[in-house]
């Protein structure tokens, strides 16, 4: 069986914490897996917001997901305080991926993923090109 590879750059834009919480976990008692897509928007949203943007309302335009890949590298527990840091890959005029990075407070790695954004003019139910505020913004890293 194939594993998704993701590589995490070394250039990080936005760091949050996050605390484990008992509806987090799962029978196994550890962070369920379908969580961690949720820390991962919940993330995404903590980031734009720090940039006065959102995901409907990003810099003129919109976004949606088009895709994610996670990579389960070690289990969390409730109380575990979670470090999540985000990079951004720019992929063409249309898309771009967030790329995250998952540490618990003892700087274990517990997850890298990956989601993959497309700028979307809802408005006109089609794909709409970078926003030059934000291409203007990636530009300074």
């Amino acid at each position: 069986m194939k594993r998704v590879k993701i590589k995490f750059p070394e250039k990080t834009y936005f760091s949050t914490d996050y605390i484990v919480a008992v509806s987090d976990l799962n029978y196994g008692n550890h962070v369920g897996n379908d969580r961690f897509l949720s820390f991962c928007h919940e993330a995404r949203i903590r980031f734009f917001k720090s940039l006065d943007q959102d995901e409907l309302n990003f810099y003129e335009s919109s976004l949606i997901m088009a895709d994610a890949e996670l990579s389960y590298k070690a289990q969390s527990f409730h109380g575990d305080k979670l470090s999540i840091e985000i990079s951004v890959q720019p992929n063409s005029k249309n898309s771009f991926d967030l790329l995250y990075r998952i540490t618990n407070q003892d700087s274990t790695l517990v997850l890298l993923a990956r989601t993959g954004m497309v700028y979307f003019n809802y408005k006109e139910n089609k794909i709409d090109s970078c926003p030059e505020a934000w291409a203007k913004f990636l530009s300074q890293f």
